[in-house]
């Protein structure tokens, strides 16, 4: 385990492994470089760059500050490309999808982008509700963990009370307890779920949208509407797949697009 400082001073972890051209992954909401899909996805990747796997800031190992800002993760990942030697591909997951586009708008180094499902839902049917960021401070703030996540995973992703209820019992529910206060950090990235079309348009370097033909249909067509917006985009269909991304079906279409 390596670690960087922020620009506001906070301590940011990270694995390197690996050798060739750096390629940063953004984790996406409730995720960290020990859980979630990055640890599949390490091994696959490492072949081909030097990949480095953080914990975003207030999970894992890294350091968190208050107050929070967007900006500050866009900072965290500008010490990253630092540390990588001043210019570094990304790859962004969900809402770590949407922290890397704002990354790459901001104008770091970063040469390739690629994102796999990133929620933006214009136009597009049901959206998390408007008070959303509210009522996540609220959880936070009155030490209700647990009902942060339930409330993320039923009124903001959409999944039946049926099937969130089993995941209680499980051992990885205290995993995602543990983290639960970041949900407002990713509630802060995501806004109201629109597209923000003119922060996309903005964003010049090749950059890929993937995602899976068997995912919600919201996702699919926020990847096409995203991959229109885009000045240099490529747009890849994953076949069989859902935002629960097998590595090994994901892997290859990156290694394609950041070593094309």
């Amino acid at each position: 385990m390596n670690k960087v400082v922020s620009n506001d001073g906070t301590t940011i972890a990270f694995d390197r492994s690996g050798e060739g051209s750096p390629l940063i992954l953004v984790d996406g909401a409730l995720c960290s470089r020990k859980f979630g899909p990055m640890p599949g996805l390490v091994p696959l990747l490492a072949p081909h760059f030097t990949v480095f796997s953080y914990d975003r800031r207030g999970r894992g190992e890294s350091g968190d500050t208050e107050p929070y800002a967007v900006e500050r993760e866009v900072e965290d990942i500008e010490a990253l490309i630092k540390e990588a030697g001043g210019s570094s591909f990304a790859f962004g997951i969900s809402s770590g999808g949407a922290l890397a586009l704002e990354a790459a708008a901001s104008g770091l180094g970063i040469t390739k982008l690629a994102m796999y499902e990133p929620p933006f839902f214009e136009g597009n049917g049901h959206r998390p509700p408007a008070d959303h960021q509210a009522r996540l401070i609220e959880f936070v703030s009155s030490g209700r963990l647990g009902d942060a996540v339930d409330y993320f995973m039923t009124q903001m992703v959409g999944l039946p009370d049926e099937a969130v209820a089993p995941m209680k019992s499980m051992p990885a529910w205290s995993d995602l307890e543990a983290v639960a206060h970041t949900l407002v950090y990713d509630s802060a990235i995501m806004g109201d779920y629109s597209l923000p079309a003119e922060r996309v348009a903005s964003v010049r370097i090749p950059t890929l949208v993937a995602a899976g033909d068997q995912t919600d249909p919201r996702l699919r067509h926020s990847a096409q509407a995203l991959a229109n917006t885009l000045p240099d985009p490529q747009h890849r269909s994953l076949k069989d797949q859902t935002h629960e991304v097998a590595p090994d079906a994901l892997a290859p279409v990156l290694v394609e697009f950041f070593t094309g």
